[in-house]
């Protein structure tokens, strides 16, 4: 029986490595549509918006559209398949790039902040390409699935801004008119990677088993890597979303900006490569715990001066930070549900996660505009700690309760 469950482990491995290859890919080139969108939306926002305040609201209107899929990109899955749902957001994300090539060369900030939303819909399809992996998985490589997926975002932090870089003049003078266009394209090459993912449309069974979806929610542990996802995403978002139009407002140039978001994404995504491997020998929550530490100190790093070097380190720091925390708080979240429960559980997870980033990112320019660069780092601080609070609390909690088990089951017979 045991040959049996172990064949079955190795075949199943074998079914979501090849799924891991193509959903990386899928990854990368998705990863190139928040990358322009984060290269190009303060700027372009300042260029057509009413008032410098608004500068960043095509960016939070990309924030409010990861928010508003996710939920429904859980029913999706959850009914269809979520091979069905991968191909909805990647046709949404060459919605984004001609509607977002038509606005800029109308001028219309409206439709801009339309297209970004629809960017948003189509990330929120993509966050769920780490969880996705995991699907059949057996639990010693859930991790390593999660994680190199997520390392396919590193061909995006290449991809992404140099596509900006070889494309924001192309019309003139209407500066990522062509950009937009390109990344529909990129869009559309998505397409065709996800049709080929090996997902199986749900059971039947699957579509109302499970325990209700507040006694998950409600479990410390699930509390604790939801919270932990709800800091270290939305702090990031935060500070990346802000540097671009921060370094403007120094005087640096839209390639100093590209280089340093280049490398921001390098950093989200690079580390992904070992990261299952420090949270199978470290545990979750100590990779967790370490990637909100180097968030606090990308913030410390951006106050500590305004040169290109300076951002250029505050935005690799902080994606690494970004990285360990993230993932690890998404390997947290696996360990609380049953596999008939997954959609539901970690599509609330997302929601909770981009609903706090959407409802922080509509701030982040009348924050930067109104108290400076320095305000948008010291922000930083407070949540991390709470973060770090909680997690530690929850950590310590349940190794004390292993150990109670434990000496239960020495003395069974005591009190």
């Amino acid at each position: 029986m045991l040959d049996v469950t172990a064949a079955h482990e190795i075949a199943d491995d074998a079914r979501v490595r090849a799924n891991v290859v193509r959903l990386a890919a899928a990854q990368a080139l998705t990863g190139a549509n928040s990358a322009v969108i984060f290269a190009t939306g303060a700027i372009v926002g300042a260029t057509l918006a009413p008032d410098m305040s608004f500068a960043t609201v095509p960016i939070s209107m990309y924030v409010v559209g990861l928010a508003a899929g996710t939920l429904p990109t859980g029913a999706i899955s959850r009914r269809f398949g979520r091979r069905v749902a991968f191909v909805i957001g990647t046709g949404l994300g060459t919605l984004t790039g001609l509607l977002g090539s038509f606005a800029i060369l109308h001028g219309s900030f409206a439709l801009f902040c339309i297209a970004t939303f629809l960017g948003g819909l189509y990330g929120s399809v993509a966050q769920s390409y780490r969880f996705a992996a995991a699907d059949g998985a057996s639990a010693a490589y859930r991790p390593k699935a999660v994680s190199w997926v997520m390392a396919g975002g590193v061909f995006a932090g290449v991809l992404g801004p140099q596509l900006v870089q070889w494309t924001m003049d192309v019309w003139q003078p209407y500066l990522f008119a062509f950009s937009f266009l390109v990344q529909a394209a990129v869009a559309l090459i998505a397409m065709g990677i996800v049709a080929g993912v090996d997902m199986p449309k749900p059971a039947p069974a699957d579509l109302h088993g499970g325990r209700p979806l507040v006694t998950i929610v409600t479990q410390p542990r699930f509390v604790a890597a939801a919270l932990c996802g709800v800091i270290s995403y939305p702090m990031m978002n935060l500070v990346m979303t802000s540097a671009p139009l921060a370094m403007k407002m120094c005087g640096l140039s839209v390639s100093d900006s590209n280089f340093g978001l280049q490398w921001h994404i390098v950093a989200m995504y690079g580390p992904s490569f070992f990261t299952g491997t420090l949270i199978a020998r470290f545990g979750a929550p100590k990779v967790v715990a370490a990637g909100l530490l180097l968030e606090a100190g990308a913030a410390a790093i951006g106050l500590s001066g305004l040169t290109a070097m300076h951002f250029w380190a505050t935005l690799a720091v902080l994606g690494v930070g970004w990285n360990f925390s993230f993932i690890g708080a998404s390997a947290l979240v696996l360990e609380t549900h049953r596999p008939q429960e997954r959609n539901k559980v970690q599509a609330f997870n997302d929601f909770l996660v981009f609903g706090m980033m959407a409802l922080g990112s509509f701030s982040s320019g009348q924050l930067l505009a109104s108290y400076g660069w320095s305000a948008v780092n010291l922000v930083v601080f407070p949540p991390v700690v709470l973060g770090l609070v909680v997690l530690s609390l929850v950590s310590w909690a349940r190794r004390r309760r292993a150990r109670l088990d434990a000496a239960m089951g020495e003395f069974p017979d005591a009190v």
